[in-house]
């Protein structure tokens, strides 16, 4: 567990800053002079950069050792916050930013594969639920001490006072990591990685052009992305070099537990953008009680994952799938009928709920996926699970930042118009919950066919 918790903690080190960046937008924006959609690229484009070093993670596992692995990281996070604390400028702020995902990119899927390595199935729940318990403390302390830190200091001492932590964790981490599995010399598929970056990078460039108002790029980009999507199908057909196996979507209990995966970080990442700001431009609330909005809802989303783990080896999955969707889509729905009435209490226990049900569904998806896929595909399937959080945390702080800033109606205060489109936003979250509950249900009952089928042949 030694070895988990120090892999943990460097990804607790990116996700801390991530989350921190996001309660510091208005004071970015003033400092560097920039758009809300242009500052917002120090998140989407984190979270991009380390969708794309997690899909090369199923081969980084067969390829590197753990000790390079964490090393590897652990240097980009360090070289990156070095670069973001001193940035005179936004562009170099943002290249401090791409260099550090390769942390999250790496650690991350590096921690779920040693416990894979190394933890029985009937006990991955208990086990993942630990280990997220270390990352996921980081989004209830970060938008607090963003928002502390903004308040009483520079932004900048977002990222001077992680750095000797970092070092510290290098230290001890490096002397401490095994390798559980042989590495072997696999030849990496360039061309069908490189296909696939370009897909996913004229995706998010292109929902961020269409909030520009610029259909003709964002048309342009996005007959790319499925023109890059269709290639890079075609080419894993025939392909003979390591990347990862398109064979685990043919697998029903992956399907079905990484799609409701992908929608509820979707909606996390972007809710966790626009209630800090939404808290700060609506009810005219500094950032520090931006930040503070957030805290109480996730000390629950952290503190709780290793008892939703528990509840997943305990009683299986309805409990927890079902339960955590609708605390989910109920916390959503309040805040679509409520609006700007509910004020920064309001807000705080509705997300509160949202940040409960969410991370009781989240990780456990993720484990009941990852109990009933065939062992050979695990790696595969994590490389996925990571991969496709991370895109679709980036969509989700993309078009939420576009629905927020979508209502420009003539004689409304900003406050107003701000309320407007987050409104839109809750409506179109509210949905989402209602087709991740459908999800489960299917997820969950190809389960019971499956166990029904088996009981008629014995």
């Amino acid at each position: 567990m030694l070895v988990v918790t120090a892999v943990a903690l460097m990804s607790f080190m990116g996700v801390l800053t991530e989350t921190s960046l996001n309660v510091s937008f208005p004071a970015l924006m003033r400092q560097f002079h920039v758009s809300l959609s242009t500052v917002q690229w120090v998140t989407a484009g984190y979270l991009l950069t380390a969708a794309l070093v997690m899909l090369t993670s199923a081969y980084m596992k067969r390829r590197f050792t753990n000790r390079n692995l964490f090393v590897a990281s652990a240097l980009m996070f360090i070289i990156g916050d070095i670069i973001c604390g001193l940035a005179p400028a936004y562009w170099l702020l943002l290249l401090g930013r791409l260099i550090q995902a390769g942390c999250v990119g790496l650690c991350t899927p590096l921690m779920v594969n040693i416990i894979l390595d190394v933890v029985p199935r009937h006990k991955l729940g208990t086990y993942l639920g630990i280990a997220n318990l270390i990352i996921l403390v980081a989004p209830a302390l970060g938008p607090t001490f963003g928002g502390t830190v903004v308040a009483f200091m520079s932004w900048r001492m977002i990222f001077w006072i992680p750095l000797p932590f970092a070092v510290i964790i290098l230290l001890i981490g490096q002397a401490q990591i095994k390798q559980y599995t042989p590495t072997q010399k696999y030849a990496f598929d360039w061309l069908r990685f490189a296909v696939l970056a370009v897909g996913l990078i004229c995706l998010i460039v292109g929902l961020n052009a269409l909030g520009a108002n610029n259909w003709l790029e964002f048309g342009l980009l996005l007959l790319v992305t499925l023109a890059s999507f269709a290639i890079f199908y075609r080419l894993s057909l025939h392909a003979t070099r390591e990347l990862f196996s398109l064979d685990v979507f043919k697998d029903p209990a992956f399907l079905y537990s990484f799609l409701p995966y992908i929608c509820l970080q979707f909606a996390n990442v972007g809710i966790n953008f626009l209630i800090p700001n939404y808290t700060q431009a609506v009810f005219m609330a500094s950032s520090l009680i931006g930040g503070l909005v957030l805290l109480p809802g996730s000390l629950f989303n952290g503190f709780g994952q290793p008892v939703y783990g528990w509840m997943l080896d305990r009683f299986g999955g309805k409990l927890p799938l079902y339960l955590g969707a609708s605390l989910f889509t109920v916390a959503l729905l309040y805040m679509a009928v409520v609006g700007s009435g509910m004020g920064v209490l309001g807000i705080t226990l509705a997300y509160m709920i949202f940040a409960m049900g969410r991370s009781m569904a989240f990780g456990n998806s993720v484990a009941y996926g990852l109990k009933h896929i065939d062992q050979k595909l695990q790696n595969d399937a994590n490389a996925l699970y990571n991969t496709g959080q991370q895109v679709t945390g980036a969509i989700g702080t993309t078009v939420l930042a576009l629905m927020m800033g979508s209502v420009h109606r003539a004689g409304n205060t900003h406050a107003q118009n701000v309320a407007s489109g987050s409104s839109h936003a809750y409506i179109m979250l509210t949905v989402l919950g209602i087709i991740i509950l459908l999800l489960f249900h299917r997820l969950l009952n190809l389960r019971d066919a499956k166990a029904a089928s088996t009981n008629i042949d014995k």
